[in-house]
């Protein structure tokens, strides 16, 4: 069995370190929020924060709401842009704290 036959179809230890590399290389490049689909826009149009802190430990949970578009297309207005359907959690004593 010469070095280069592995006697079968796993990837060598060199190759996996390199796709490793490239992987970590792309996200240190790429732009954050920058994973759309080439030709579509994301709009977020919801995001909820809830805080609880138990304990001294405080719960955190964002839900963000997104709509994923072809380019060019904005959403459309709903009835409830008009209102502010998105309000901090009642149990948020500080709805600017991130």
């Amino acid at each position: 069995m010469s070095g280069g036959d592995r006697g079968g179809d796993r990837p060598s230890l060199m190759r996996s370190l390199g796709l490793f590399f490239g992987h970590v290389a792309r996200g240190i490049r790429t732009k954050p929020g920058d994973d759309a689909p080439e030709g579509r826009t994301r709009h977020e149009v919801g995001r909820r924060v809830e805080v609880e802190e138990r304990d001294g430990v405080v719960l955190r949970r964002t839900t963000i709401e997104e709509v994923e578009l072809p380019a060019g297309r904005r959403p459309a207005p709903s009835p409830s842009d008009s209102d502010a359907s998105v309000r901090p959690a009642a149990s948020d004593p500080d709805p600017d704290r991130d």
